[in-house]
């Protein structure tokens, strides 16, 4: 199971806390409300040894605990307890409403917050000034984000063997690392994507996957390799297996042609990758009958002529396959300096704050600050309604509003909550 579709939930902040300080020989005794505590987090955490998403098929719903309310005596709310997602290394996280790739997690122990808890609302006590001596107001908590999320798991690996059914892609991996594979002399033996660590020695080493087998029409469907044509995609070069015996029939050179086809119906960027081509089955008594055919075929390109039954070849293919990697690996890191060293070469944009939008009626004002500031704000409360006011002029929002235009009885939206504009107050409605 290397697809899901769940449900995210962060905690809310705790409440701030109206109270005053009682106490015998202390009259006035002042605000004392704590804070509200931190919500907690959503986090997806990439482990090592897990390979399905099995688990979260069953618990398509993750929430994260509540931040608590602030008390009396300026205690504040516990904060929430975080929510902590296992998930293969390999996962890939999106925003179901946008389509937008939220996070990749492709090492191990790589961590990432999918959705944030809410921000604890602040207690009186906080807001106690020389001429707000007795603040009646607090602050509420913000809510956690909630979000759907698909998850996707893409095998990673540094070489994929790609060919037909029974081109003798599963003897290969199990010729060449300890992956013990289903091999049978029937197509369509590999029903899932295996994995084997072959060692050129001690030192050098690379994962290899072992891909179940393509056919015509595999990227819509086809065969198994609509399910597995993802795993390609993380791999760096790919090890083409051609069946040089014609089994079934089959031309070698067509199976090369169709199978570099479905890839590129797939992704395009799979017909980028480097490909070493194995011809397979020299050992079979059809394969010399095309061998010389074959390489004709490809020219001064190079070729592996291999028996994965007998280990004839192979040794020259796996050390060439290692050389390849060693190249790739060394220009993707010098691509990735001189994108990072571009990078920082160039200005950035200060982020606004805030957007403004007219209307029929008054204004939209969209942004996070000021969306927060709403959600946290006791809409009944006057005094909140006069805290709200002094928040959105500091952040801007007032004086934007009176430069575009806005006057007194304008109805001003952020997010849910719609307000009449008066350049000195807010009233709610």
């Amino acid at each position: 199971m290397d697809t899901a579709r769940i449900q995210v939930k962060a905690g809310d902040g705790g409440n701030g806390c109206i109270s005053f300080r009682r106490e015998k020989y202390v009259p006035y005794g002042g605000p004392d409300g704590g804070d509200g505590g931190n919500g907690g987090n959503v986090l997806f955490v990439a482990t090592l040894g897990m390979s399905t998403l099995i688990d979260l098929r069953h618990n398509p719903r993750q929430v994260a605990e509540n931040g608590g309310h602030g008390i009396g005596k300026r205690r504040d709310g516990a904060d929430g307890a975080d929510c902590v997602v296992k998930v293969p290394a390999g996962t890939i996280i999106r925003n179901l409403d946008t389509a937008e790739v939220l996070a990749d997690l492709t090492e191990p122990d790589e961590t990432v917050v999918v959705a944030r808890g809410g921000i604890g609302g602040k207690g009186n006590a906080c807001f106690k000034s020389s001429i707000f001596q007795a603040p009646r107001v607090a602050e509420k908590g913000e809510p956690g984000e909630e979000r759907e999320i698909s998850l996707e798991v893409k095998l990673i690996a540094d070489i994929g063997l790609v060919g037909y059914p029974n081109a003798g892609k599963s003897t290969l991996l199990a010729r060449t690392s300890a992956a013990t594979p289903k091999i049978a002399a029937y197509p369509f033996t590999t029903l899932r994507p295996n994995l084997g660590v072959v060692r050129i020695n001690r030192e050098q080493n690379f994962v290899i996957a072992d891909i179940p087998g393509l056919i015509e029409g595999a990227h819509k469907g086809a065969g198994l390799g609509h399910r597995f044509l993802r795993h390609i995609e993380r791999t760096k070069m790919l090890i083409h297996v051609i069946d040089l015996s014609a089994t079934d029939g089959r031309d070698p050179i067509q199976d090369y042609e169709q199978l570099n086809l479905e890839l590129g119906h797939y992704n395009e960027l799979l017909t980028k990758l480097p490909q070493i081509i194995a011809l397979n089955k020299i050992d079979m008594p059809d394969a010399e009958a095309n061998l010389e055919r074959v390489q004709k075929y490809f020219g001064n390109r190079k070729v592996f002529p291999i028996s994965a039954v007998t280990g004839e070849g192979v040794n020259p293919l796996m050390h060439q396959a290692y050389r390849s990697l060693q190249y790739l690996e060394t220009r993707a890191r010098k691509e990735a300096e001189t994108a990072i060293v571009f990078e920082q070469e160039l200005p950035s944009e200060p982020r606004a704050r805030f957007e403004l939008a007219e209307t029929q009626d008054g204004f939209v004002v969209s942004g996070e600050e000021p969306r927060r500031a709403v959600l946290m704000t006791h809409m009944e409360n006057e005094q909140a309604l006069i805290l709200l006011y002094r928040k959105l002029k500091k952040m801007g929002v007032i004086n934007a509003l009176e430069r575009a235009g806005a006057v007194e009885g304008d109805t001003i939206q952020i997010d849910e909550f719609e307000f009449t504009y008066s350049p000195r107050s807010i009233q709610s409605r």
